[in-house]
């Protein structure tokens, strides 16, 4: 059995996170999704992630798999929905740019990855989610969905000039 774990990424990894990116950018467009196809996210994303200490990876082995920022608080794209929130009281964690190296997809390591998100950031004290997606990337709808985060409606996005449209996902947890 490898050794699985989720920690906070560091200056270290970079390289290797904007290779995991760039392998989602390219399985996304190979997919017929126009998300992340507009130089977004880089290397300036990853390290501004870092700095703001919200860049986190996921582990086997001791080898960096998979990427993800977290954002704890409110989160500008989340505004405006097309939609309704079920809780836009509380404080929440937004999940972005979350992806895993291609050498270990289909080993359903971003489930994991999301479930040991999850659990790190309640333990911060938050217990509402939001993640959102392009129409056309459906494992990030399924993995959404699978986790019993609920559809709440259509968001715009500032970062993607080519297509804003996000279906919006949100979980509140008690």
């Amino acid at each position: 059995m490898s050794l699985i774990f989720t920690r906070r990424a560091q200056n270290s990894d970079v390289d290797k996170i904007v290779q995991i990116l760039q392998d989602a950018i390219s399985f996304l467009k190979e997919s017929g999704s126009s998300q992340w196809q507009s130089g977004y996210p880089n290397r300036e994303t990853v390290e501004e992630d870092i700095e703001k200490q919200v860049a986190w990876v996921l582990t086997v082995d001791n080898e960096v798999a998979g990427y993800a920022a977290v954002v704890i608080g409110k989160d500008p794209n989340y505004a405006k929905i097309d939609g309704e929130w079920n809780n836009d009281v509380d404080s929440y964690a937004t999940i972005h740019r979350i992806a895993v190296a291609s050498q270990f997809r289909g080993m359903h390591l971003t489930q994991l990855f999301l479930s040991n998100i999850i659990s790190l950031t309640y333990a911060q004290g938050i217990h509402n989610f939001r993640i959102d997606t392009s129409r056309k990337n459906k494992i990030v709808q399924h993995i959404a969905v699978s986790h019993n985060f609920i559809e709440r409606g259509i968001i715009q996005v500032t970062e993607d000039p080519v297509d804003s449209s996000r279906i919006a996902y949100e979980l509140n947890l008690r």
